[in-house]
């Protein structure tokens, strides 16, 4: 659920007294600068103050390098004692450091400079900080923070956890926290920035807003590492408690407003039950099951929001082309709005196939449609001939006009901000009336936090595969085994299948242990020169990567490497095989996403899971799980029972709402209490509960409807 945006220039009623003040106000905040923060809804004082970090480097001691453990991110000041430049599939910089410990730890630069290069002279006093790991000669940190010093530098160590803030694209880390800093300056006191009763605080032992900020974002030297990298530190539980609440309390109004709309009951199931009939295959009972569910909700005067959420290939589009069938029947029509074109297209190929056979028109309207082609949709769309439409964003855009827009289908709603979804919904209220709403994920969520995600939706679950789908052979390997596995790709693309190599980063990035999605390309294509090798990432513009893509599926592309962009979508049934690299560091719900995207077709299918050793215990049961169950749920589950202290990576991955600082696994349970407060503020204190929806959620009273 993105974060509705403010209108520039309104400072909402929810702010506290500063808070409200433009960021141009503070130094160094110039045009771009403040183009480039807004681009993120950093807009206001109040937004760097909930700008949370998003862990900790702890630069307040040193280590000795004798002392050092892989995967725990330290401290070290050492001496140069060797240099070596080398060159095998890249430039690579070794750098040798010794201190008083009698130890030796390796720096690795993958990207510098002769000028960089030459400064690493035997003798010279360095000052580095990284995550140590084992390396051909021992420890060693890839792309270390560091600093040089001379013989007279006394430079003292810090005084207290250094923040590590959300990347912000065009602005530097160290910008980053001087606006920061300067913005916690200006915060007010609690007399001011407080929303929550005392007694409440006092009764759960949480500190006061104001000093639960500066913990958060200036911790002190004897703050407790371990709680705030979990982030279960008292302050961070405090913080989690107002967004938490502030968001129940945002979808609570937003179910309220529902039903005070009207909608248009569908209720003739003759044209479902002719596609029923057509169709080469048989329901499952969970599909049966959804669409008795959602075919109750459509009957109704007031409007349907219902989440369908299931596997990939769990047949949630069938349940979406019967709903829409509901309005058509009805003389009505229906929308199905997909976040790609590429996705879009499937849905349309799917839909023509079965819905052209019963004498309906399915129009499509995405960015790439122009002139009169173009034209020719949108006069079908406005008149009603057009009984289906199926699009990207372009449905929701101005030109486009509905004859009598009945049933709204949003697939991977996430993806979609909420004023964008609202924009569709828009496009059918005719004297009164929205569209009832069909919203579907292939993110399968626990059942224990379905409602806490989702408290302004109904939820179906479509729980079952249908039968005759392969299930994926998951194999985890060693990264020391690449090689094999390379071989492994040449023999299955020989035989006319496709492979995908997915990285989890584009760069090689400071102190994090990854292989670049460019290196890795430039790597395999050299390895596997009679293979067409393609690449697909997070910074390509939309244009190149729906090229890379289109390309991969229609079989012009036999290797694809891609960052995690591949997650939602794309049905290529000649794609077999699945390489994740470093697997350890991506979450359970994001790993089961990626493996869907093979076993689309009849040929065995493999992921393999490449990890960086050591694994940690969590890792391991991670990688463990996704080994034994390929079911959506199950994984959900123990995603949800495995997260825990010391446990950040993958838990924003999971598409439910852009959280700060609250985590649906981590803090589940807080929602009781999130619930019973918030039904007592929206009874008792509706003016406090909106001011809680501002600070948290923004834009309240607009979107209080959605």
């Amino acid at each position: 659920m993105a974060t509705p945006r403010r209108t520039r220039g309104t400072p909402a009623p929810g702010l506290a007294p500063d808070g409200a003040t433009a960021l141009s106000a503070l130094a160094g905040v110039g045009p771009r600068v403040a183009e480039k923060l807004a681009a993120r809804g950093l807009e206001t004082l109040q937004d760097l103050w909930l700008q949370l970090p998003r862990g900790y480097e702890d630069r307040t001691a040193l280590t000795p390098i004798r002392l050092l453990q892989p995967g725990v991110a330290a401290q070290v000041e050492g001496r140069v004692e060797a240099v070596e430049r080398g060159f095998r599939y890249r430039p690579m910089l070794r750098v040798a450091l010794g201190d008083d410990s009698r130890a030796t730890l390796v720096l690795r630069f993958f990207h510098f400079r002769a000028a960089q290069a030459a400064q690493f002279q035997p003798g010279v006093r360095v000052r580095a900080y990284g995550t140590p790991r084992p390396g051909q000669r021992g420890l060693e940190i890839v792309h270390p923070s560091y600093t040089l010093l001379d013989d007279a530098d006394a430079s003292g160590l810090g005084d207290r956890l250094d923040p590590v803030y959300p990347a912000v694209e065009g602005v530097g880390p160290a910008t980053m926290k001087r606006l920061i800093a300067q913005a916690l300056d200006r915060l007010p006191g609690d007399e001011v920035l407080e929303l929550l009763p005392p007694a409440l605080l006092r009764e759960h032992r949480l500190p006061g807003l104001r000093e639960s900020l500066l913990t958060v974002h200036r911790p002190p030297r004897d703050a407790d590492v371990g709680a705030l990298l979990a982030g279960t530190h008292p302050a961070q539980r405090r913080l989690a408690l107002e967004e938490l609440l502030a968001h129940h309390i945002s979808m609570r109004r937003q179910r309220i407003a529902r039903r005070a709309h009207a909608a248009t009951p569908l209720a003739d199931p003759a044209l479902a039950e002719r596609l029923r009939e057509q169709l080469p295959f048989a329901l499952t009972a969970a599909q049966e099951r959804v669409f008795a569910e959602v075919h109750a909700d459509l009957g109704q005067p007031v409007p349907m929001l219902r989440l369908v959420q299931g596997d990939v290939g769990s047949g949630k589009t069938v349940v979406a082309a019967m709903a829409a069938l509901m309005a058509v029947a009805d003389g009505r029509q229906a929308a199905l709005m997909a976040p790609t074109e590429l996705l879009a297209e499937q849905h349309l190929g799917n839909l023509r196939a079965w819905l052209e056979p019963l004498g309906i028109e399915v129009a499509w309207l995405a960015g790439k449609v122009t002139g009169r082609a173009r034209s020719r949709a949108l006069a079908d769309v406005a008149d009603g001939r057009a009984q289906v439409v199926v699009g990207t964003h372009a449905l929701m855009q101005q030109g486009v006009a509905f004859h009598d827009l009945a049933l709204a289908i949003v697939d991977e709603q996430h993806r979609f901000g909420v004023h964008q979804r609202l924009a569709l919904r828009d496009k059918g209220g005719e004297g009164g009336r929205v569209p009832h709403q069909l919203v579907m994920t292939a993110t399968p969520i626990p059942r224990t936090l379905a409602m806490a995600a989702y408290a302004d939706l109904d939820v179906s679950a479509i729980d079952e595969l249908p039968p005759g789908r392969t299930p994926v052979q998951t194999v985890v390997m060693a990264e020391g085994r690449r090689p094999e596995l390379i071989e492994r790709i040449r023999a299955a693309c020989a035989e006319g299948r496709q492979a995908y190599w997915v990285c989890t980063i584009i760069d090689e990035s400071d102190e994090v242990v990854a292989q670049a999605a460019q290196a890795t390309f430039e790597g395999l294509s050299a390895a596997l020169p009679e293979l067409r090798v393609g690449l697909v990432h997070g910074r390509m513009k939309a244009a190149e990567k729906q090229v890379a893509m289109r390309t991969f599926k229609e079989g012009g592309c036999d290797l694809l490497v891609a960052t995690t962009v591949i997650e939602v979508g794309v049905d290529v049934p000649k794609a077999s095989l699945m390489v994740i690299e470093n697997a350890e560091r991506l979450g359970l719900a994001q790993l089961h996403q990626l493996r869907g995207r093979v076993g689309r077709g009849s040929a065995a299918s493999s992921c393999v899971l490449l990890y960086q050793p050591p694994l940690s215990a969590m890792a391991r049961e991670r990688l463990e799980t996704m080994r034994e169950t390929g079911d959506g749920f199950v994984i959900a589950e123990k995603d949800l029972e495995l997260r825990g202290p010391g446990e950040l990576l993958g838990t924003r991955q999971t598409g439910l709402a852009a959280f700060r600082v609250a985590d649906l696994a981590r803090d589940a349970g807080m929602l009781p209490l999130v619930h019973e407060l918030g039904e007592g503020l929206l009874r008792d204190r509706p003016a406090l509960a909106e001011r809680l929806v501002e600070r948290w959620v923004g834009g309240a009273a607009r979107y209080a409807s959605a």
